[in-house]
């Protein structure tokens, strides 16, 4: 799939929905570990998400959440292939990401339905996703991500990083970024297939988060779409002192100001609600005195 002939970038915001194919998602909106009821369900959640405004399905088998155990490539593609495969069939227009770091699981994926690869390791965890997205043509999203297993604080509100050392933060994540970029395109994927995700919440301080949030439209000057993924995260809960399941409007306040900032996808739990605040979020943005109300 050529990303130009989806996504008209700058138009408006695109929405991610997240579809969980795990019994552990940090969010509560795991759709377990049944493997005939999981399919059922999850068809009737992405059909249930696009109808509500999704642009882009991002299925995962493997919790990403801090502390969280590891998963083999095999019980991996155990849990997401039947989910694509019966989501491509159901919904042949949909557009799938398959959210791993492993190229073997990526390339099942592929050959089930999957459009998108969705990396939060960029390509750096196995050496062999680069050149499977540069042979298969796919678009890639390359998250930044310094996160460390033994630098976990975990309570009540959830699991977070401790930030590691940085000279200077945001320059330091603009400049990880960009490289990672170049990376990508070493290895043979195209300029215009990548996508750059700042890895909200992933090896970064409550502060962190959100200055990557305020500051986006620095991560947007090196040219590539931009995609934000601050749903339900712990940094919401700790500022509002709030549970994951009561995190909804602390989203739609990083959502908004995300948009604002310049992303042009938002990864979202809470489609529904989140995609009428994009909606609003761009009418704002894009309103002229003279325009008539859409």
């Amino acid at each position: 799939m050529r990303l130009a002939d989806r996504f008209e970038w700058g138009a408006r915001t695109y929405i991610m929905g997240i579809l969980n194919i795990t019994p552990d998602s940090f969010s509560g909106d795991g759709l377990g570990d049944d493997a005939a009821d999981v399919v059922k369900r999850a068809v009737a959640q992405a059909a249930y998400f696009i109808g509500a405004g999704a642009d882009i399905l991002d299925v995962g088998g493997e919790s990403t959440r801090p502390g969280a155990t590891p998963l083999s490539a095999e019980e991996e593609k155990r849990r997401v292939l039947p989910v694509i495969e019966a989501i491509a069939a159901a919904m042949p227009h949909a557009v799938i990401s398959i959210d791993t770091f492993k190229a073997d699981v990526a390339a099942a994926a592929l050959d089930a339905g999957a459009d998108i690869i969705n990396d939060i390791w960029a390509l750096r965890a196995d050496p062999a996703l680069g050149a499977l997205a540069a042979a298969r043509a796919v678009p890639v999203i390359l998250m930044h991500n310094r996160s460390r297993p033994n630098a976990v604080v975990i309570d009540q509100l959830g699991g977070s990083y401790l930030g590691p050392d940085y000279d200077d933060f945001l320059e330091d994540v603009i400049s990880e970024l960009n490289g990672l970029a170049d990376s990508a395109q070493a290895a043979g994927i195209a300029r215009d297939q990548i996508i750059l995700d700042p890895g909200i919440g992933f090896g970064k301080t409550v502060e962190q988060n959100m200055v990557l949030i305020n500051r986006l439209d620095r991560l947007k000057s090196l040219g590539y779409p931009v995609l934000s993924g601050p749903s339900r995260k712990s940094f919401i809960g700790r500022v509002l002192d709030l549970p994951v399941d009561e995190r909804l409007e602390g989203t739609a306040a990083a959502v908004a100001l995300s948009i604002v900032r310049g992303a042009d996808i938002v990864r979202v739990h809470d489609i529904p609600a989140m995609a009428r605040v994009a909606r609003m979020t761009d009418a704002l943005l894009r309103a002229r005195p003279d325009d008539p109300v859409p």
